[in-house]
């Protein structure tokens, strides 16, 4: 059953999604933030209703009043493509960083080329956390926050990567707050798989952090902290099983 979900779902994909983010390249005659709402209405209303029908995937948000009503730099975990889609549809207007190759990608970097976004050239070194002040602070200027991934890739259900500072250092920057974000969807859409499971999603928004007078390796380090130290408590059976998986190899490797 759960494959049939996802193979129906990937039809969505190949032919409503993707032609529309095609149909998104053509509309440049419209304002940046036309174009945002249009786009973030349309996805909210199909793109998810799509999880919703298509895969039973649904979800709940936690701690919207968290959200300060400035723009504010938001920091997330991922897990999966989930969240690359699902955000804007509750969180204020914001721009995400992305990839500067994903905008050559047919229909869908067109469309987003579109969009409020912060694109970085990841072969540029410490050039690219400048990219990523210089466009993400001109951006909170317009009014968008700024959504970001720290740990830089998708994540299995239950693992960390280092948290990156770029996120932080545009906050420290900029003066603006960080936000830090919460979620299991890898649960029900692991990265680099076809087949997805219905059930529900809990997105976790925590307290917005302070970054005046703040070092970015302080706020990085507050932020993941919040982070991790959620998914524990939101999700505990996933790292009981991996802390179990640590001890068992490290049992096994003497």
């Amino acid at each position: 059953m759960n494959l049939l979900r996802s193979l129906v779902f990937a039809l969505f994909l190949l032919f409503v999604f993707l032609p529309f983010t095609g149909f998104v390249a053509l509309t440049r005659w419209m304002s940046l933030r036309q174009r945002y709402d249009f786009v973030t209405g349309w996805n909210a209303r199909y793109t998810l209703g799509a999880f919703r029908r298509l895969l039973g995937i649904t979800h709940r948000v936690e701690g919207l009043e968290n959200i300060p009503a400035e723009p504010v730099v938001f920091l997330a975990k991922h897990q999966s493509a989930w969240e690359t889609l699902a955000l804007a549809a509750f969180l204020p207007p914001s721009a995400y960083v992305a990839k500067r190759e994903l905008l050559r990608i047919p229909f869908f970097g067109w469309g987003m080329a579109q969009m409020p976004i912060v694109t970085i050239d990841r072969s540029a070194g410490k050039d690219a956390l400048r990219q990523v002040v210089e466009q993400g602070g001109a951006l909170m200027n317009e009014g968008y926050s700024v959504v970001i991934f720290p740990e830089g890739t998708r994540t299995a259900v239950g693992g960390q990567r280092r948290y990156k500072i770029g996120g932080a250092t545009l906050a420290v920057e900029t003066g603006r707050k960080i936000v830090p974000i919460a979620h299991n969807a890898g649960e029900f859409w692991p990265r680099n798989a076809f087949v997805k499971r219905p059930g529900e999603i809990t997105v976790s928004i925590g307290p917005a952090i302070d970054t005046a007078g703040r070092s970015a390796e302080a706020v990085n380090a507050e932020a993941a902290a919040w982070i991790e130290g959620e998914m524990h408590r939101l999700f505990p059976q996933h790292y009981r099983q991996s802390l179990g998986s640590k001890r068992e190899a490290a049992r096994v490797a003497h």
